[in-house]
């Protein structure tokens, strides 16, 4: 409820129509399928017959309209406006399709759809007690999973087949699955920062990129890992050296009250000193019930960090021809600084 209240207070609309998944379940709790009406009268879960009961166990107090193939979302909606006499219902028009848009539009006649302007998503940067708890249980078994299958990783061994080991292990912990597809990058493989696992042997001598995270409740974590399989070169141990250096220089500067530019500049002049362009991408994003949230530990994004946001701290460097490294943590922003919830180890493993 203190989500939804809160909600509430900044929503200048008579109403607001809810389509985005993390934003539903994160107002609501509900994490099926459908849409949710909101208005300081009511609230309701919109959906069909297969999420009805799931939505009543899952989000108490709320009621709930069933659409049907004659009863669609849309006339629910309007009914509802309706009731209510709402004249302006605000929408996710960045989630929203064109032809949804358009079709709310038409169904809600006299109905002023305005943008939501991502009300949710701005709450959602600080996390209470209740989320950070969780997403530092994600965190705990992600970095869990990393440990345990390391006597598994091998030379010999596919990219997919390090993938397979990684997410059995997390579900194994007690993971409800990813918290996004898993990166495996091996070799020449490891300068794709999103790299797709194949089925590249992984030979002695390359580094392995595991990029993963677990999911508790909804919320996830996010972390990179980068081994090594047998002794690697000492052009790839000084890309590795550069990457956990920076990674360390940023996580001891980072904490409430730095601007996320000023984070993301600490590491990115480290790297750029040594690897020219080699890293371009951000240094980190908020992480939540969706893996990307905002703010963006970018170097523009002036946002100042205070207790409640939780972002990633992740340099890479990415050499087309030789390989790359990343390496990861979530970080949580506190009252008294900066708790890392992942309790993986980082020096260079060579398996």
């Amino acid at each position: 409820m203190e989500h939804l209240n809160a909600f509430l207070e900044r929503l200048e609309a008579d109403a607001a129509l809810i389509h985005r998944p993390e934003n539903i379940r994160y107002l609501s709790g509900y994490a099926g399928e459908g849409c949710l009406y909101v208005s300081r009268q009511r609230r309701v879960i919109v959906t069909d017959f297969r999420y009805i009961e799931a939505a009543g166990r899952q989000s108490p107090g709320w009621a709930i309209e069933r659409t049907t193939a004659e009863r669609k979302e849309k006339d629910v909606a309007y009914a509802l406006a309706s009731e209510d006499g709402a004249r302006t219902v605000c929408v996710e028009t960045d989630y929203l399709t064109h032809d949804d848009f358009l079709s709310l539009q038409k169904a809600l006649e006299g109905v002023e759809l305005q943008p939501l302007n991502g009300i949710p998503e701005k709450l959602r940067q600080i996390k209470d007690a209740e989320e950070i708890a969780c997403i530092r249980e994600a965190s705990r078994i992600a970095s869990q999973a990393f440990i345990n299958i390391l006597p598994r990783l091998h030379a010999g061994m596919t990219e997919i087949e390090a993938k397979i080991e990684l997410e059995f292990e997390m579900l194994r912990l007690g993971s409800e699955g990813t918290a996004f597809d898993t990166i495996a990058a091996a070799g020449v493989n490891g300068s794709l920062p999103h790299a797709v696992p194949s089925d590249h042997v992984i030979q002695a001598g390359e580094l392995l990129t595991l990029d993963f995270g677990a999911t508790w409740r909804g919320y996830l974590s996010d972390i990179t890992r980068t081994v090594a399989f047998g002794r690697v070169s000492s052009e790839l141990k000084a890309v590795y050296d550069t990457v956990h250096d920076a990674q360390q220089l940023a996580l001891d500067f980072i904490g409430p009250g730095k601007r996320c530019c000023d984070v993301d500049r600490v590491a990115r002049e480290y790297i750029d000193a040594r690897y020219p362009g080699a890293f371009g991408h951000s240094l980190g994003h908020g992480v939540g019930l969706y893996i990307h949230e905002q703010p963006r530990v970018s170097f523009n994004d002036a946002t100042v960090l205070e207790p409640g946001h939780v972002v990633t701290v992740e340099p890479g460097v990415y050499i087309p021809g030789l390989g790359g490294c990343r390496i990861e943590d979530t970080v949580i922003m506190t009252e008294d600084g900066v708790i890392n919830a992942m309790h993986a180890p980082k020096h260079l493993i060579e398996l």
